[in-house]
This record gives structure tokens, sequence and C-alpha cells, in this order.
């Protein structure tokens, strides 16, 4: 798992962006920006520069299940690693959510090594993701 890569963190309360920061912090990754609702953080997404969103559920104006699916549908992006963080554990969202593409699911309260956990298994699907485009493409 590369640790350079650039972390979009989307959360309407910045304790927890700060908390989710710190955690991939400890985790070994450094590059993070962040943006407080799915609004702000869509026109940041759509320079392309994350290969990972991790973002609340939610949120006011755009929540985290409406950017993911932008994301998806968008062709420059819908490649982008993307992790929900959310209180809700209901089987309707995270069906919907599996349903809208999404690489990982958290529940809060989470500590850092279910985020680890998580990170690995999104990871992993990103990577599948490329290796099929990039067989797809015959390059």
């Amino acid at each position: 798992m590369n640790r350079d890569i650039n972390i979009l963190v989307v959360d309407d309360f910045s304790t927890m962006r700060r908390i989710v920061k710190n955690l991939l912090k400890e985790l070994g990754f450094k590059n993070f920006d962040e943006a407080d609702d799915g609004a702000t953080a869509w026109p940041m997404v759509q320079t392309g520069k994350y290969q990972l969103i991790v973002s609340d559920w939610n949120m006011p104006k755009m929540t985290g299940i409406e950017l993911l699916k932008r994301v998806r549908a968008d062709e420059k992006l819908k490649d982008t690693a993307f992790l929900l963080i959310t209180a809700e554990a209901k089987k309707s969202q995270i069906l919907e959510a599996a349903q809208a593409g999404v690489d990982g699911y958290i529940v809060k309260p989470f500590t850092a090594a279910t985020l680890a956990e998580k990170l690995q298994k999104v990871f992993e699907r990103y990577n599948a993701r490329l290796a099929k485009k990039k067989a797809a493409s015959g390059k």
C-alpha cells in the first residue's frame, strides 16, 4: 500500500476530520486535504488529485453516498478508491453503498487497527480495478 498517495477527508465535523487524519498519520500516510461536505469536496475531487476519498455519509448539502455516486459516474474519476465512514450500520445503507461502488465501509467509532484493515481491503479492490482496466486496454 503506497503511503504517499493524496487523500481527501470529507466530514462536516472538524473533530472527526482531525481524528481520521491522525489515524491515517499513525498508519504512515502524509498527504491530506479536507472538505466539510460533499458539495465542497466535489470540485476538489474533479481535479483528479486524489487516489483515496475517506468520507462521512451524513453531511449537509451533499452526502457521502451522493459524492460516491458522482465519482463513480465520472469517467476520469470512477477508479478513485472510496471509503465511507458512518454511524449507520443498517443493512439497507450498506447495500446502497455496495451498489454505488464503495470500496470500503466503516462504522463509527473505530480504531486505527480497524481503519488499517479496511484500507487494506480498499486498496485490494482499487488495485484489482486498475489491473482489470489495464488488461482491457491491452497495455
